[in-house]
């Protein structure tokens, strides 16, 4: 028998419907009743992924891949297939953007196939081009500056393991990258309060921060910067981290080793969060570096469920924008 699914609220449906149309480059493009309608949507998918079945019946997305995936690719494809619709796969070499083909022609030439453009790729002014020039929408699966699709499944991770996120205590441990990015655009939207422990150096974009702090009385959010990951682990309800050396920066991993090796989230570290707290990576996970095994294969470690919900919220934003 299919679960019984609560049909969505008035509010969270009208959201949803606003979204039509749209883009998704960050995650500062959706308003607070809009990320929450998100992941409401995201919910009652996964609770009744057969009820959404038709929900892109002939629509078909085009997924530009600039840098190697396992859940962006395998969440995106499956994801369009359980909506009833299709997904092209287009490697670098098909593609090779600014090179063989502007961004703008490439973006002119896919609206008149398709009816959705996902890329991953590196710099955040690839996908704003490729926003600005195509009448279709353009979702950012991952640029250097932002990972919105991670964010919210971040969130409805949180969501389920903690149930309200207005006031969560989320601490980051690790570089101030395009993960943190993103939960902190998702931090100053939801009410959450993120406690940041970045290297001398490393910490996330000032705009990013100022950004956040600009919007954090609004929503009760708060946003702190610390050197100690031992401060911003004290109390925290998640403790969140992510790969020390991320894709195009491989000639530095052997200095970011050492330059990181107080930041591993390990026993002690852990041990220093609420005692019901859980822990978060986006994956892939570098065992041994950025975290320990007894950290990340934990009972508390909720990391596989952060990545099968990739598949739902990714469900919910293509059904929101492409529909």
């Amino acid at each position: 028998m299919a679960p019984v699914v609560p049909p969505p609220s008035h509010d969270h449906a009208t959201a949803t419907r606003a979204l039509k149309g749209r883009d998704l480059r960050t995650l500062r493009d959706l308003s607070r009743g809009e990320l929450l309608a998100l992941l409401e949507r995201a919910r009652l998918m996964k609770a009744d992924p057969a009820g959404f079945a038709a929900a892109l019946t002939g629509r078909t997305l085009a997924m530009i891949f600039e840098k190697p995936s396992l859940r962006t690719r395998v969440t995106f494809d499956v994801g369009m297939y359980q909506l009833g619709g299709h997904a092209i796969y287009l490697s670098p070499s098909e593609i090779s953007m600014g090179k063989r083909e502007s961004t703008s022609d490439v973006a002119k030439n896919l609206e008149r196939m398709v009816q959705g453009i996902m890329i991953r790729t590196f710099s955040q002014s690839i996908v704003d081009e490729l926003a600005e020039a195509a009448t279709v929408p353009v979702i950012n699966a991952l640029s250097d500056f932002a990972h919105p699709c991670q964010g919210l499944a971040d969130y409805l991770t949180m969501r389920e393991a903690k149930g309200e996120l207005a006031g969560l205590k989320v601490a980051y441990v690790g570089d101030g990258n395009n993960v943190v990015h993103s939960l902190a655009h998702g931090a100053a939207l939801v009410g959450a309060h993120l406690a940041v422990a970045t290297p001398p150096g490393y910490e996330p974009s000032s705009e990013v921060i100022s950004w956040v702090l600009g919007r954090a009385a609004q929503t009760g959010a708060a946003i702190t910067l610390t050197h100690d990951p031992r401060e911003a682990v004290e109390d925290a309800d998640v403790v969140y981290t992510d790969t020390w050396t991320s894709m195009g920066q491989e000639a530095e991993a052997d200095a970011r080793r050492k330059v990181f090796g107080a930041y591993q989230v390990n026993d002690a570290l852990f041990a220093r969060a609420r005692s019901d707290a859980i822990f978060m990576h986006c994956l892939p996970a570098h065992r041994g570096e950025e975290v320990t095994d007894s950290v990340i294969d934990s009972r508390r470690s909720v990391v596989f469920d952060q990545a099968e919900n990739r598949l739902h919220v990714q469900k919910a934003v293509l059904a929101s924008l492409m529909a």
